[in-house]
């Protein structure tokens, strides 16, 4: 008995604040884990989310609905940025990664209650999270960029778990599309999402969605009785066309009409002069960059510019400058002196087209450079349905990007995580002591992804992870959950396919918040 007492004495005991803390921030953590879990898999849930001013936002997407969230726990917020780094670097599985984080927690605390120090679990964690990505690369299939009817498989397979999962068959083409523009498929071992640019429009319905090889300018154009150029020289300008302002409030006092007149006079002229050098270089299409100080365009410009015959877009957002710079091959004006016929871009036409509702938009197509950008018109009935198509296709393209990251894919449905969690616990029991304790719980908190899968699709989630596990058992690492036959069958017939860096860098970052949580004994504000 004394034996036993002196070896429980020697057991590691933590103080109590550390514990406190640590349970706090697990709990915390896991709560903003299980908020979004009912949104994971093709059949989950949407949320709506109600901002400060008002507006409603419909969504699944795990990256968009933390982001809008009031998170004030420092440890819950953790999660948040979880949830933007997997946005970043993969683009999809957002919410996967924060149920997998959650899932990781648990499994640390029943860990901590039994009496493991923090470090022994973190540095066994460390040692599951390697494996995995091992076991993964190795159950990969290698995928070749020209292999388009995969790569559209991939889309929408992210497309399916979105509100407009219904238009896959037309998204997922399309950002196949859109990033095989803009990269070269034998070279390319990353793409730069900045040369797809993404509108959403009121108007139509999704099904209008289209790729356009150029520009789509969602600011209509100005009433110059011109709506359509071919053949067309734009010019860029990022200097106002209206009288010029002082710096600082001044008051300019008139005694008599001889007086007013000649102010008159000197606009007219000055604005007649801005609008000659503009014709003079050739433009036939101005496209002015907005301005907040005064009007970017006044009346007796635009009646000059009307007589000009010019197609005049004005408030061009400053983040578009250097997208519509690189497509058509132009060079933004600051000044009405530097107006010179090279600094103009060349497109075949310029047109200003309806969409439905009411609304217009301004295309420019046939740009004569050999940038490799291109744009996708959104399309939707209402606002919340053009934003969730847009963030949509975001996801698509990111998912292609991932594969042109790196060329492997993994089967989807729960598939990957249940064959992880066998295998993981085959090689925790070639260990021995605490480590092996640890990996099996590693292993097992991966089961969350299918038991979740299950239970969002209205299926026993029991009675299917446990089929799931023995399917794989018995050798089946392609056996997954159809959540539209409602059984489990061979996911890759069923075309449920992601890319490999998805779910590597999901179990990655996952692990890697858990152990940040776990090392944290205290928190300490600051005045």
């Amino acid at each position: 008995m004394s034996g036993g007492k002196s070896g429980k004495k020697k057991q590691f005991r933590d103080k109590e604040k550390p514990t406190d803390i640590r349970l706090s921030n697990i709990e915390a953590a896991k709560a903003v884990a299980d908020a979004i879990r009912t949104s994971l898999g093709p059949k989950g849930m949407d949320k709506m989310i109600q901002g400060k001013t008002g507006d409603v936002t419909i969504t699944n997407d795990g990256a968009t609905i933390l982001k809008e969230m009031q998170v004030f726990h420092p440890a819950a917020r953790m999660l948040v940025e979880l949830s933007k780094a997997q946005d970043i670097e993969a683009g999809d599985g957002t919410t996967s990664v924060v149920v997998l984080c959650g899932a990781l927690l648990d499994a640390a605390r029943k860990l901590l209650q039994r009496g493991i120090h923090p470090t022994t679990i973190s540095e066994a964690f460390q040692v599951a999270q390697n494996k995995a990505v091992e076991v993964l690369t190795g159950i990969a299939q290698p995928i070749k960029l020209s292999d388009t009817e995969s790569l559209v498989k991939m889309a929408s397979t992210s497309l399916n778990s979105k509100v407009v999962s219904q238009y896959s068959s037309l998204l997922a083409p399309l950002s196949v599309e859109a990033i095989m523009n803009i990269i070269d498929p034998a070279t390319a071992t990353n793409v730069n999402l900045k040369d797809i640019r993404v509108v959403a429009k009121v108007g139509g319905t999704v099904e209008d969605t289209r790729l356009v090889k150029g520009i789509v300018l969602t600011q209509k154009a100005q009433a110059t009785g011109v709506h359509r150029v071919e053949r067309a020289k734009v010019a860029l300008i990022q200097f106002c066309l209206s009288p010029p302002k002082t710096d600082m409030d001044n008051q300019v006092v008139i005694s008599d009409y001889t007086q007013m007149d000649r102010i008159l006079r000197e606009e007219r002229a000055y604005i007649l002069d801005l609008c000659k050098k503009i014709k003079k270089s050739g433009a036939n299409v101005l496209l002015i960059q907005k301005s907040i100080l005064r009007d970017a365009l006044n009346d007796m410009a635009l009646h000059f510019l009307t007589k000009m015959k010019v197609l005049v877009v004005k408030d061009i957002e400053r983040d578009e400058i250097d997208f519509v710079s690189r497509t058509l091959g132009c060079r933004p004006v600051a000044t009405a002196d530097h107006m010179l016929p090279e600094h103009l871009g060349q497109a075949d036409l310029v047109e200003e087209i309806h969409i439905g509702g009411g609304n217009k938009v301004v295309s420019i197509t046939g740009c004569q450079t050999n940038a490799k950008t291109c744009s996708i018109l959104v399309q939707g009935s209402n606002k919340l349905l053009a934003e969730e198509a847009e963030r949509s296709i975001h996801d698509a393209l990111c998912v292609i990007r991932c594969l042109v990251k790196n060329k492997n894919m993994i089967a989807g449905g729960g598939a990957p995580e249940v064959e992880l969690s066998i295998k993981l616990a085959q090689y925790a029991a070639t260990l021995s002591g605490v480590e092996s304790h640890c990996i099996k719980a590693f292993a097992d908190a991966l089961e969350i992804i299918p038991f979740t899968l299950a239970e969002n699709a209205g299926l026993p989630p029991i009675n299917i992870v446990t089929e799931l596990r023995n399917r794989h058992a018995e050798g089946e690492a392609m056996a997954g959950i159809n959540v539209k036959k409602c059984c489990i069958t061979n996911i890759t017939e069923e075309n449920v396919l992601q890319p490999l860096l998805v779910s590597i860098s999901a179990i990655t970052l996952a692990s890697e918040t858990v152990r940040s949580i776990l090392k944290i004994d205290d928190i300490v504000n600051t005045r």
